[in-house]
């Protein structure tokens, strides 16, 4: 899971994730970190590409809502059941996400500079 960084709500969400994903499945890096720069390009997309966290799953590449899905689809009950609402059309699945991320440095903040995983978290996350 590529996310940004600098945004505090996306921070917050990694460690609601790591919290809730037991088997250690996901890893994470920060989408201006070196290690995101070839799985962004892999995707398609560019290198700053703070607007959105990317999922990269079985060599495939999600972005935006769906991301958001697939990821919950991973974690503990009884965050799946909200894989559901991939039933939802995509353009209004996403232009609720689109809403939220225009929005989360002035609800939530922004930090100055990356997260830094803890010694304890450091092998989730991609060097």
């Amino acid at each position: 899971m590529l996310f940004d960084g600098l945004c505090n709500l996306c921070s917050g969400a990694v460690d609601f994730i790591i919290d809730r994903d037991p088997r250690a499945e996901l890893r994470f890096a920060a989408l201006q970190s070196d290690a995101a720069r070839p799985l962004l390009a892999r995707c398609g997309l560019p290198a700053e590409h703070p607007g959105s966290i990317v999922l990269v799953e079985d060599g495939r590449c999600y972005r935006r809502s769906t991301a958001a899905l697939r990821i919950a689809r991973r974690l503990t009950f009884p965050w799946p059941l909200l894989y559901a609402l991939l039933l939802v059309p995509r353009p209004l699945r996403d232009a609720v996400y689109d809403w939220v991320a225009r929005n989360r440095y002035g609800w939530f903040g922004k930090r100055d500079r990356c997260r830094t995983p803890t010694p304890d978290l450091r092998s989730r996350f991609l060097p």
